[in-house]
């Protein structure tokens, strides 16, 4: 894959015409919802770091229906989840103070009846030569896309408040994830989606903790590109926390927010530009 340089221009749009148009309560199994995908037309969801090595399958009033627990591994911290047409792609890759060595992404089969053992993806920066506790860190990552036979990682990085693009094989093995370019989104992104048809590319983003934001980016792919325009929209909910979102159609997204103070349940939300 060639090198992409990736130079963006950034559009705040405060138009406030961006709306909640459904708002549901979750189960308090799923309080740090992390990561959203739709197989089949249910929801599916699971928690970060700490919870249980599961994914919760939910219905369209965001019940809970079904659980699959994936045997053999931990939920060090699982931040998202994307697909393809033949698996599921679960991202151990929490990095909050870039002190992890065991970063890796899990791999099932769509088939949430399915007893194969799964495959680990493991992977590194090789960026990253120092691991010690670092407050503004570089190397953390919450949002995993599929495109093509490819992997791709959007880090969260508190230092520049820039996002770094790392891709990976699919296969199960041990890699070095391959640095591919940036976006300079002047926030810390916490989520990702990507429709390959249309090559929209969606993230959720955050400035300071207070306030989140939907970032859309148009005409997004792995070839050479010159610039790309990102718009910035804010989500009208408050204080809380969105870490995953799953595009609709070009205006129109479910996202999940965990629980916070600002409410009494983690939230499924469908936003409307």
């Amino acid at each position: 894959m060639k090198k992409i340089i990736l130079l963006t221009l950034l559009i705040f749009n405060f138009s406030f015409s961006q709306k909640i148009i459904k708002d549901i309560s979750l189960s308090k199994l799923i309080d740090e919802t992390s990561g959203l995908e739709i197989i089949d037309n249910q929801f599916i969801t699971h928690n970060d770091s700490g919870g249980e090595p599961k994914l919760y399958y939910l219905n369209k009033k965001g019940k809970i229906i079904s659980e699959r627990k994936i045997n053999g591994v931990k939920n060090n911290d699982w931040e998202d989840i994307t697909q393809d047409d033949e698996f599921i792609y679960v991202a151990d890759m929490g990095n909050n103070y870039d002190t992890r060595k065991n970063l890796s992404v899990i791999k099932i089969p769509r088939d949430k009846n399915s007893v194969i053992d799964p495959e680990i993806i493991k992977f590194n920066y090789p960026e990253q030569n120092d691991f010690r506790y670092k407050k503004l860190s570089q190397f953390d990552a919450e949002a995993l896309i599929s495109i093509n036979e490819f992997l791709i990682i959007f880090t969260k990085n508190r230092a520049t408040k820039k996002t770094d693009i790392y891709s990976l094989p699919k296969n199960g093995g041990e890699y070095q994830a391959k640095k591919i370019g940036s976006l300079n989104t002047q926030s810390i992104i916490t989520g990702g989606d990507y429709d390959q048809k249309n090559e929209l590319l969606i993230l959720t983003s955050t400035i300071s903790f207070d306030e989140y934001y939907i970032l859309k980016i148009e005409d997004f792919s792995l070839k050479n590109k010159k610039d790309y325009k990102i718009e910035m929209y804010e989500i009208p909910i408050g204080k809380t926390q969105v870490e995953a979102v799953k595009i609709i159609d070009s205006n129109t997204f479910w996202i999940t927010s965990e629980d916070e103070k600002s409410s009494s349940t983690a939230r499924l939300m469908k936003i409307k530009l």
